[in-house]
């Protein structure tokens, strides 16, 4: 095969597997046709030209070795693209940053996690809005809560829910935390999820970043296993009632087994 013909083949390839590729990262990243085919080509060339140089005929590659090249070239550009525009979606700004602006779509202030401000007594109900939270952020463009925060934006710590630890400290509240997240909505759904921890104004903040989900992110509650979705709608979250969520996920996530998880 002529170098001619192996190229035209690996942009064959490269344009096929680039619009398919398009199709499968959808839900994570939002390629135009002429982006996708870009991939694809760039990665199809890259790939089909390291295969002609490991079968060590550069200027007569084999066109199975060409095809193969150019399927791994092709596959790894799109992967490269998916974690780039997934790092692009997380908000990157300090917490004193995000404090400033307030909360959002994207920000959202819990002054606990466990610790009822009225009742003074753990409570599993602003537990639960954790869980609801997370799960909102997930479902749409992903976000950061911040834990530890009130609502007017001051600092206010971690004390009143590590008091509810056997040992009190910060590494003790992330291994809660994940457990709960893990019980709630998922140990796969909390894979992406980043916990960490920052001081401002002296007092400790729980800094909990939530990429976009690439599949629907279920809250389950309750004695009688109740299954919900969430979503944010400004600032604030929000329930989705059974068709809605169906028509969410199905225009989101092309997904069609969220039916049997509700019902």
């Amino acid at each position: 095969m002529k170098l001619a013909q192996a190229g035209l083949l690996a942009l064959a390839v490269g344009l096929v597997l680039g619009l398919i590729g398009r199709q499968l990262l959808r839900s994570r990243v939002r390629l135009s046709v002429a982006e996708a085919t870009l991939c694809g080509i760039v990665g199809a060339i890259i790939g089909g030209g390291v295969a002609g140089l490991i079968m060590g005929r550069p200027d007569d590659p084999y066109p199975l070795a060409t095809a193969v090249g150019a399927v791994v070239g092709t596959v790894i550009v799109l992967l490269i693209v998916d974690r780039y525009a997934w790092f692009r979606r997380r908000p990157t700004q300090g917490v004193g940053e995000l404090i400033a602006a307030g909360e959002s779509a994207r920000v959202e202030f819990k002054s606990s996690a466990r610790y009822n401000l009225h009742s003074k007594q753990r409570d599993e109900k602003i537990e639960l809005v954790i869980s609801k939270t997370v799960a909102a952020f997930a479902n749409s463009d992903g976000g950061v809560l911040l834990i530890g925060v009130d609502d007017q934006g001051e600092p206010v710590g971690l004390a009143n829910d590590l008091q509810f630890m056997k040992q009190p400290d910060l590494d003790r509240y992330e291994l809660w935390l994940r457990d709960w997240l893990g019980a709630t909505i998922g140990v796969v759904a909390t894979t992406d999820v980043e916990i960490g921890f920052e001081q401002v104004a002296g007092q400790d903040v729980c800094v909990v970043r939530v990429p976009r989900a690439t599949r629907p992110v279920v809250v389950t509650s309750g004695k009688d296993k109740r299954r919900a979705l969430f979503v944010r709608a400004g600032n604030s979250t929000r329930e989705l009632q059974i068709d809605e969520a169906l028509a969410y996920a199905s225009s989101r996530w092309r997904s069609r087994s969220l039916r049997r998880v509700l019902r």
